[in-house]
């Protein structure tokens, strides 16, 4: 169990440096259509590629089961997309804050589509989680006024769509191996990402050398890496305890906007952050006990 866990982990890591990245591409004219839908198109076709490669990991799937990870995929392709909008609004930083609601958010989604009420000690920890964000996003400080209203609902719905993905991910398609698992979800990816935004897509003159490289890379710890780990991890370990672990994306995030992109991180952030990290592993610590 325990190296399904550290898969897990591991993902998360790695999508916590994307938006750092994501930014500095900005810098270079590349916007978040662009970005995304580079990105999501280099892990889908690497991913097939690989299944085809080893084919005796495909399996044959039924149209329902296909039906269901394409909505997988188009769940984290659109996650990826207007968290990487909010970031041309709103600090990497406080992004990344936004985006891990998506933990209670799951438990609402949880009691509404599958009548699992949450608990006293899950609505504690969720209004820990909300204090935790209401300084770590600099709101206790006064740095809440320069934030841009639309940045930030651009990541609260990057934060609704992740949760959705964590849900679905952890009830499809547990039969089949992770590789061809990530590969349709990719494809659900690529599709959803470009359907939102194809009227732009058509007429961009900025599919070039530049953004091809950005892809390779982003496309590696964002599109390639991630989802086979947690195709592999989250079915293991379930909606729970993936939940903590995927956690990790929040300081791996705020440290590379911090060094890298020089963003301003004071004490009473890092005081959210903590809090926000202690109340969500309160808020699963049940599952490790089984």
């Amino acid at each position: 169990m325990t190296r399904y866990i550290l898969m897990v982990f591991a993902g998360a890591c790695s999508f916590g440096i994307l938006s750092t990245f994501v930014k500095l591409a900005y810098r270079e004219g590349y916007n978040a259509a662009e970005i995304s839908v580079t990105q999501a198109f280099t892990g889908m076709l690497v991913l097939w590629i690989l299944l085809w490669i080893y084919r005796q990991n495909k399996r044959s799937m039924t149209r329902k089961q296909w039906g269901w990870l394409l909505l997988t995929g188009a769940s984290i392709g659109l996650t990826s997309f207007v968290y990487y909008v909010s970031v041309a609004y709103i600090p990497a930083s406080v992004a990344i804050v936004i985006l891990m609601q998506f933990t209670w958010i799951g438990l609402l989604l949880d009691w509404f589509f599958f009548r699992k009420r949450p608990s006293l000690l899950q609505l504690i920890t969720t209004a820990l989680i909300l204090t935790g964000t209401w300084l770590g996003s600099g709101l206790a400080t006064g740095g809440g006024q320069q934030l841009s209203l639309q940045g930030l609902l651009y990541a609260g719905a990057s934060a609704f769509l992740y949760a959705i993905y964590v849900i679905a991910n952890s009830r499809v398609g547990k039969q089949l191996h992770p590789l061809q698992k990530s590969a349709v979800i990719m494809m659900g990816s690529t599709i959803g990402i470009f359907l939102v935004n194809a009227q732009q897509l058509l007429v961009s003159t900025h599919f070039n050398t530049g953004l091809i490289r950005w892809a390779l890379f982003l496309a590696l710890f964002g599109t390639i890496i991630p989802p086979l780990l947690f195709a592999k991890g989250i079915p293991k370990v379930g909606a729970g305890v993936s939940g903590v672990m995927m956690t990790a994306e929040l300081p791996v995030a705020i440290i590379c906007s911090h060094i890298i992109l020089k963003e301003p991180v004071n004490g009473w952030q890092w005081v959210g952050v903590v809090l926000m990290l202690l109340s969500m592993l309160l808020l699963n610590a049940h599952y490790f006990k089984r």
